[in-house]
């Protein structure tokens, strides 16, 4: 088997892997930033359903790059998701990437009020000062209390990205986000992961 391995250097293996991506689309495409965000999102998983299910509202993608130059900050629900975004790169604009699910204090709150710590985690993030970008790869909750705060006129995030994964709650919660006039990127159905949200958020900081 050994034979039939392609040698490459480690610094031309992703190249190689989007010219396979882009080869293996068949000719679809989609205007720039999205494109490199559905090139990244199939080279993180490995499944091309990505190049049919992330949905983009009007510009979302240029709103958030923008934002980010300005200083936004990112949420996220998930250490993974946090653990996967380039912060030198985001701090290089001003920007922090935050995620309260492990503070004492959310889970304390979150069983206090009868809800999860995702949702709470949302409430912190919408107090930070300054832009907004959510990331969420793992909660439908957080999800919902966006939309909440959205509909209350408490919050106006830059960019909301919806990407739970999952069974439950998951369809409807990023439909939700979907009805709303804020930026979203959404991979709709059942698929996501905050290997994705980060993802996301790692193909707009590669591109500034």
């Amino acid at each position: 088997m050994l034979d039939k391995i392609k040698i490459v250097k480690p610094e031309d293996i992703e190249k190689h892997s989007m010219e396979i991506i882009t080869s293996e689309l068949g000719g679809r495409t989609w205007p720039d930033p999205e494109f490199a965000i559905v090139k990244r999102c199939i080279h993180t998983s490995a499944d091309f359903d990505y190049a049919d299910n992330l949905c983009f509202s009007p510009d979302a993608a240029k709103l958030g790059m923008e934002a980010i130059k300005r200083g936004a900050h990112i949420v996220t629900d998930t250490r993974m998701a946090w653990s996967g975004i380039n912060k030198k790169k985001l701090a290089s604009f001003g920007g922090e990437v935050h995620c309260f699910m492990g503070d004492e204090d959310v889970a304390a709150e979150a069983k206090e009020r009868g809800c999860t710590r995702a949702a709470i985690c949302m409430e912190r993030g919408a107090a930070l000062p300054g832009e907004v970008i959510f990331a969420i790869g793992n909660a439908p909750t957080a999800l919902i209390r966006l939309y909440e705060m959205i509909q209350e006129g408490t919050l106006k995030p830059a960019l909301i990205i919806g990407a739970p994964v999952g069974f439950v709650n998951v369809v409807e919660s990023k439909e939700l986000i979907m009805e709303t006039n804020v930026p979203y990127i959404v991979p709709k159905g059942r698929k996501g992961g905050s290997n994705i949200a980060a993802t996301i958020c790692n193909a707009m900081l590669y591109q500034l």
